[in-house]
């Protein structure tokens, strides 16, 4: 009879890889909840109605060694906040590295903006501000700090409640997630119109002056996702605007610390405020030239890393 381990790293429960083969059927393609370069996410049904997303990692003998399997799993098992996906247990076999995730019933932000009926802005706004406050927890009071490499739609899911929980953390900098955040923001507002522009850095590159010159003509309602009609309100339609451009800024030491972008949970009132201090810095410029001094990312817009709101 085959007895589960319950006992892992700290607080993670340790799976075996029998556990977890049973549980996705296999990894049957039919359980597969998204696909990526660091391989399959896999809908899981530990039994008595406990669904789990089970990560498969691919080329776990290559630059995935032990004892980085191990830092990694010490470091998320840490990060707990209500706005963070929640990591339960992991499975290591000499062949198999896989990660085990609370199942998130209401999938990514990326798939509801795409279906019907649409988010209305209220939760849109809600959205918005749970993400900010988990990337706040990551950046700036969580120890050791976590940066999340690859913010976008596709990786902000949504629980039972709808509430924001930000998944897939990795290692990059602040300013990167910083300018991923902008760009959610700008896929809430336009209804994932964000995907229209292509992969490349000119291609991403061209949302953002589409979005600063209607933003300069006051013509923010033509960029409004046309399934939310008449029912949002302008006034937070135009400050989420504004500090999505900040947030995208070319050079990232202009871009906002995510602690400036929530303050009072990214009320009117902290929006202006944010405003009035990026734009009146003598650096400040919304679109600059197209010689970049970027040290912190090396990329200019930090575009050439990032796949807007595709799986991975």
């Amino acid at each position: 009879m085959h007895v589960m381990r319950k006992q892992g790293l700290g607080n993670l429960r340790s799976f075996t890889f029998r556990e977890l083969h049973v549980s996705t059927d296999g990894f049957s393609s039919k359980n597969i909840l998204g696909a990526g370069g660091f391989g399959n996410v896999y809908r899981g049904n530990l039994g008595e109605g406990t669904m789990v997303a089970v990560k498969r990692l691919k080329d776990v003998n290559g630059t995935t060694g032990d004892s980085q399997f191990r830092t990694e799993l010490e470091m998320i098992s840490l990060a707990v906040h209500m706005n963070l996906l929640r990591l339960i247990g992991y499975c290591k076999t000499s062949s198999e590295r896989l990660l085990v995730y609370t199942y998130m019933i209401n999938g990514s932000v990326a798939l509801k903006l795409k279906s019907k009926p649409a988010l209305d802005w209220t939760m849109r706004k809600k959205i918005a501000i749970g993400a900010a406050r988990g990337l706040l927890y990551l950046h700036e009071q969580c120890y050791p700090k976590i940066i999340h490499r690859d913010v976008k739609a596709a990786n902000i899911l949504l629980d039972e409640c709808f509430e924001a929980v930000v998944g897939d953390f990795g290692q990059s900098s602040e300013k990167t997630d910083v300018f991923g955040f902008g760009i959610l923001l700008l896929e809430l507002i336009t209804g994932l119109r964000a995907l229209e522009f292509g992969k490349t850095a000119s291609q991403k590159g061209a949302i953002l002056e589409w979005v600063g010159k209607l933003h300069e003509e006051l013509k923010v309602e033509e960029l409004v996702d046309r399934e939310l009609g008449k029912n949002y309100d302008k006034i937070e339609v135009g400050e989420m605007m504004q500090v999505a451009l900040l947030c995208t800024q070319y050079l990232p030491a202009h871009r906002p610390k995510m602690s400036e972008v929530t303050i009072s949970s990214l009320s009117t009132t902290s929006f202006l405020r944010l405003n009035e201090a990026h734009c009146n810095d003598p650096t400040y410029q919304m679109f600059g030239s197209s010689a970049f001094d970027d040290d912190d990312d090396q990329q200019p817009l930090d575009l050439l890393a990032m796949e807007l709101s595709c799986p991975r």
